[in-house]
């Protein structure tokens, strides 16, 4: 039996319209990722200090809380197109009119911030949608991953990029290059979907209470919630680590570390046959282990980077499957609204888990941050105990299946075995 099967890639490569759509994506996603550090840097040289900093990020996230289910549920139902160009080009104007707030109005700040944060193209949502639609089986499994390793280059790169603005040119100047290639990239995106929605997928529309109403789906969402919260966590106690050993820059390279780890395990996830029967929860208990291995490495840089990358593997393949169940159980015409609220949910987390760590850290040290998070995770692995798995009979004769074409500015007609 082949552990590994790189003909998955390849086929996934194959599939029409994949290199763009994926290329698209994360050129679109890029400057979400990158224009918190310029924005950071701005407030505090407004300021003087990084405290009103830290009321602009959180505005940003509770608006994109909100924003995220919203606009993903209007994509549903207007079609995508419209709705990622009308997005992309007013969270555009958002950041510019941050970029050039004078620092006499720095207090009105955070409602700007909030409603930019309201205001982020439902990119994400969109392409974890479109997926279904395009493949399915090993090749759905596999683009999943993909997606899912994609997110952590993005987190790789994208804070380097705007670090590497505000060093080198200014803080507004990094906002004003984010708002610039958003604005060019989300439009790119956008005339990458289909014109209109899909004949049938919309005739039913279900309610936010059913769509979410449901044992599976909200298992999964809230369990997605909590693994966030554990990263969220995790990454302050980085960062915590790094400042009491006296070398902050031990913090950028510990992240690094983290997210090559999870580069690699989301690679060879995508590379698995996919012909045993695989429960998420097992993977999100695999979190669990890594993180307790952190908790008693904190007392070496190396060590804690061995554990990190150790711990990383297992990020990018349990997030990716939690995409594939969710997909998977949701119907085609909610599909971008669910995937919108996974990202209200890991915003949440996020701002609950810098929040919690940020507490332990003070009151009892970095290692309880790595068990709390681990707790986390560990609590994440329990809530998904009733999701159903995916199982190879899922994709039995998908060797035998003819891939979808795709024709320009057209919705794509999903591949059936034959």
């Amino acid at each position: 039996m082949r552990l590994m099967d790189l003909s998955a890639y390849r086929a996934f490569w194959r599939t029409l319209g994949v290199p763009s759509l994926l290329i698209g994506s994360l050129l679109a996603r890029l400057p979400t990722v990158a224009m918190m550090i310029p924005l950071s840097f701005l407030v505090k040289d407004l300021t003087g200090g990084f405290g009103w900093a830290g009321v602009v990020a959180g505005s940003y996230s509770v608006g994109t809380g909100i924003g995220a289910p919203l606009w993903a549920r209007l994509a549903d139902r207007r079609g995508p197109r419209r709705v990622l160009a009308v997005t992309g080009f007013a969270w555009s104007v958002a950041l510019a009119v941050l970029a050039l707030t004078p620092g006499g109005l720095v207090r009105v700040m955070p409602a700007i911030s909030l409603v930019a944060g309201a205001l982020v193209p439902p990119v994400s949502s969109t392409m974890r949608a479109r997926w279904p639609r395009m493949m399915i089986g090993i090749r759905l499994r596999t683009a999943y991953a993909v997606d899912a390793t994609a997110v952590e280059v993005l987190f790789a790169i994208g804070p380097m990029l705007g670090a590497v603005m505000v060093t080198f040119a200014s803080p507004r100047a990094g906002l004003l290059a984010a708002a610039g290639f958003a604005a060019v990239t989300t439009w790119w995106f956008s005339q990458l979907q289909p014109k209109s929605r899909a004949a049938g997928e919309h005739e039913h529309p279900l309610t936010v209470r059913q769509l979410l109403w449901h044992r599976h789906r909200l298992a999964i969402i809230v369990s997605f919630g909590l693994c966030v919260m554990a990263f969220a966590a995790t990454s302050l106690a980085i960062a915590a680590f790094a400042d009491d050993h006296g070398n902050r820059i031990i913090a950028g390279w510990l992240e690094m570390v983290w997210a090559l780890g999870s580069l690699t395990g989301g690679l060879v996830a995508g590379a698995l046959p996919g012909r045993r029967v695989s429960y998420v929860w097992r993977r999100t208990a695999t979190i669990c282990v890594g993180l307790v291995v952190c908790a008693p490495a904190t007392w070496s840089s190396w060590t804690l980077g061995v554990a990190l990358f150790t711990s990383g593997t297992v990020l990018a393949p349990t997030v990716g499957a939690m995409y594939e169940r969710l997909g998977a159980l949701t119907p085609a015409s909610v599909r971008t609204e669910v995937f919108g609220w996974m990202n209200s949910s890991a915003m949440l987390g996020a701002a609950a888990g810098s929040a919690l760590s940020g507490v332990i850290v003070e009151s009892f040290g970095v290692p309880y941050v790595f068990v709390a998070a681990a707790l986390l995770t560990l609590v994440a692995a329990g809530v998904l105990l009733g999701v159903p798995p995916h199982r190879p009979e899922e994709h039995a004769d998908e060797e035998h299946v003819v891939p979808p074409v795709i024709e320009a500015g057209a919705e794509p007609v999903a591949i059936t075995p034959a």
